[in-house]
């Protein structure tokens, strides 16, 4: 590798293979979190080590194999940096124990988080969740002190958001969308609950139809952007 480094894009190409969800705006974010300090060249454009790739090959495989907040990152990183060897971290957040299950399926994580478990787990800053709270997307469980799995997922989409380059605050165009489509559900479950087991039993069942829809929808959507 060129002493001069290389600039992003070519850096793009070395890790993309490795890490396919890459991009500029996410390097561009670790930057801007302070992870990563690529030199400038006369010209003004960032240059990337060896050293600032492998530190971007660290942080990639700490959240794609670990699936550690940029919290825990950051520590790890300022103890290599001092030349200690981090601890092996236990994966904090791991979204594939805290995924969305359908409705209709009834196992839901038990999720009792504090204020700040939510946050450490997540790796949200406390700012975001402020205004998430203030926007009503995210907020502690109905008549508890405690926030809930639905709490922990949306803090973690929420983190997810910032290296794709969407603002946290879009989050309420996904909360309009279900907002609505709970009216739906509730509305026409109201009429069935009279007939059927009861109340939850029909909720259950017209949201496992409108979640099909929704989701053959939006695969719909996406195909037709695809194909434009």
């Amino acid at each position: 590798m060129a002493n001069a480094g290389l600039a992003i894009g070519k850096v793009l190409a070395v890790l993309k293979p490795e890490y396919p969800d890459i991009s500029i705006s996410k390097i561009r974010f670790l930057e801007t979190e302070g992870l990563i300090t690529p030199e400038r060249a006369p010209s003004g454009f960032r240059r990337y080590s060896k050293a600032d790739i492998e530190r971007l090959r660290y942080i990639l495989s700490a959240q794609k194999d670990n699936y550690l907040p940029l919290k825990v990152i950051r520590e790890n990183l300022e103890l290599i940096d001092r030349g200690v060897e981090p601890m092996a971290a236990k994966p904090v957040g791991a979204p594939r124990k805290v995924r969305v299950e359908p409705v209709v399926a009834g196992q839901r994580p038990p999720v009792r988080l504090t204020r700040e478990e939510l946050l450490e787990r997540s790796g949200l800053p406390e700012s975001s969740l402020v205004e998430l709270e203030r926007q009503g997307i995210i907020r502690p469980r109905r008549g508890a002190s405690y926030y809930g799995w639905e709490a922990l997922t949306l803090a973690i989409v929420a983190v997810k958001f910032a290296p794709l380059g969407i603002e946290t605050r879009q989050l309420r165009v996904v909360k309009a969308a279900a907002d609505r489509e709970v009216e739906l559900i509730v509305a026409a479950a109201t009429p069935r609950s009279r007939r059927a087991q009861g109340k939850q039993q029909a909720t259950l069942e017209v949201a496992e139809v409108v979640m099909q829809a929704h989701a053959a929808l939006l695969q719909v959507g996406l195909d037709h952007v695809q194909a434009g």
